[in-house]
Parts: C-alpha cells; sequence; structure tokens
C-alpha cells in the first residue's frame, strides 16, 4: 500500500527522529531521507511529501493523522504526469515507455472515452483509441527495438535499470514539452521496482526531471494518466510487434510462453541468431529453450 501525505518540518523531524537508525542511501536529489524497516519504507521528499509504503504504512501513517476515510491520492487526478511500459514481458519486441501529462480539462474526456489500463482493454479497443490519446493528450514516447535493447543490455544496462532511464528521460522531456501554464503537482510512475532501487539507478542518468517523482504499484489502474501511457505504450508496442513480424516472415506472439519459444526455433532454423536479435530480447530464458528445440548449442 502507498500513502502519500504533505507534512510540516516538525512532522518530519518526529520521523528522523524515530527512524534515524534504519536511514538508508538516497541518490535523489528530491529527496530527503528515506527509512527502511521490515515491512515500511518511507521517503521523505524535499518538498514536505512524505510517501509511506509497505504492510506498516497504515500503522506509521496514522501516526500523522491519517486514517482510511482520508481522500485517497488517486482521487486527485489533475495536473499529472505518468509514465508506464509494455514490452517487458514480451520476448518478442522491443520495449515501449510513454509519460503523460494530464490536467483537469482532460478528465471527463479521458473518462467518456472509456481510459483503463491497458491491461483491461483488448488490443482492438487500445488500437481505437491510442490515436485519439495521442493527438488530445501531450505526452512523450519511447520505443528500443529488440536490435538497440540488446546492445545496450550487453553493455551498460540491466533490466531494471534499462527501464528506469527511459521512465526518467520521457519525464524529463515531457517536462520540456509542457508550457508556462501547464502545472505538474505530481509525477507517478507505475512501480517496477522499489524506490530504492530506482533511486540508485536513476542517480547515473545524465537528465532529471524537475519534478519529485513517486513510483506506486499498480498505478495504471489508480491514475488516469498512467492509464493514458499504459495505452500509448501498448499501441506502439503492437505496432512494433506487427512491423517485426512483416520483417522477418513470421507472426511474432507477444508474451514468453511456449508459442514463442517454437516461433524463435523456427526464426533460428531459417534466419539464425541474427534473425532472433533484431526480433527478440536474447537475455530472456526463451532464448536457450528456443536453440534447444532448433537443436542448436
Amino acid at each position: 500500500m502507498n500513502i502519500v501525505l504533505e507534512l510540516n518540518m516538525q512532522e518530519i523531524k518526529k520521523i528522523e527522529n524515530k527512524y534515524k537508525s534504519y536511514f538508508v542511501p538516497a541518490k535523489s536529489p528530491y529527496v530527503k531521507f528515506m527509512v527502511k524497516t521490515p515491512g515500511l519504507v518511507i521517503t521523505v521528499y524535499n518538498s514536505g511529501k512524505v510517501m509511506f509504503q509497505g504492510e506498516k504504512s497504515e500503522s506509521a501513517a496514522s501516526e500523522f493523522g491519517y486514517s482510511k476515510e482520508d481522500t485517497k491520492t488517486s482521487d486527485k487526478q489533475e495536473n499529472t504526469i505518468g509514465t508506464d511500459e509494455v514490452g517487458n514481458g514480451s520476448f518478442f519486441g522491443g520495449l515501449a515507455v510513454v509519460a503523460s501529462y494530464v490536467s483537469n480539462q482532460d478528465i471527463e474526456f479521458l473518462k467518456d472515452l472509456g481510459v483503463d489500463d491497458s491491461k483491461n482493454l483488448n488490443d482492438a479497443k487500445i488500437r481505437q483509441i491510442a490515436p485519439i490519446l495521442e493527438k488530445k493528450i501531450k505526452h512523450v514516447s519511447l520505443l528500443v527495438n529488440p536490435t538497440k535493447y540488446n546492445e545496450v543490455i550487453e553493455t551498460d544496462y540491466n533490466a531494471v535499470s534499462i527501464k528506469v532511464a527511459l521512465h526518467n528521460q520521457v519525464i524529463f522531456l515531457l517536462e520540456k514539452k509542457l508550457d508556462s501554464n501547464d502545472k505538474v503537482e505530481k509525477v507517478i510512475i507505475d512501480a517496477f521496482t522499489s524506490p530504492a532501487n530506482y533511486q540508485k539507478y536513476v542517480s547515473k542518468e545524465r537528465n532529471h526531471p524537475q519534478n519529485e517523482v513517486t513510483l506506486i504499484q499498480k498505478a495504471e489502474s489508480q491514475f488516469l494518466a498512467v492509464a493514458v501511457s499504459s495505452i500509448i505504450a501498448r499501441n506502439l508496442f503492437l505496432e512494433n510487434l506487427s512491423n517485426l513480424s512483416k520483417e522477418i516472415g513470421f507472426s511474432l506472439p507477444s508474451g514468453a510462453g511456449s508459442k514463442s519459444d517454437k516461433v524463435a526455433a523456427s526464426i533460428l532454423k531459417i534466419k539464425g541468431m541474427t534473425g532472433l536479435q533484431t526480433t527478440a530480447k536474447l537475455h530472456f530464458k526463451n532464448t536457450e529453450k528456443a536453440k534447444k528445440l532448433a537443436g542448436i548449442k
């Protein structure tokens, strides 16, 4: 569970005194300090925002006036940047990451359009509404195709750090794209790693967003901005998968199941490792499974 509160300096000092022996490094310039104890992670931002995460988050936050009846962070949807990625769990296809900005004027439009987490929408619905969202909502999209993905995974990045870099970059670029009338009150990432892990990797990046970034689990079902990004990213991933299928001459499936193993084995037999390198993420276990199916050592 994630709880975000606005606390004064006295309340923050209380947290600092109580949890001082549980401090962990926080490399982000926006984080004042971080606390990690069994069942609880507390991130204190310079702005006064404090995020409580973990099974003990309600108990810890209740010391500062929080109750279940309070308005949830996700109830306030406007003036939000939200990011999501698609393709991370698919052997074939690239990795798409999108950041979207939702203002107060966008709320009714998005609800009328039926915006929801892309996992709850079929591909036909995704393809129908994604182009509408792309025209209406301010956003930034980045796609790393399999060739580039495999190249950077072998050198500077791993499966988590590459996502950190992409999420960080789309937020940075979207902030630059917004004008002076676009007020950003929060930046939400659909959490794919822990806040501490995110900070460890993002500290190595050259560009950094102006606004604080908060990682929240299942954010795509809580924030319209994240849902918009999930839909645009899904559409971008599907287009990439379709284009790669045409180029390689095989119908490439989404996901990482046995069907992917069989298609990969066929590609290996006809196109060799080069064919797989241009269509799939080679660090997946599917690669070795496909080699065995194809009789390649």
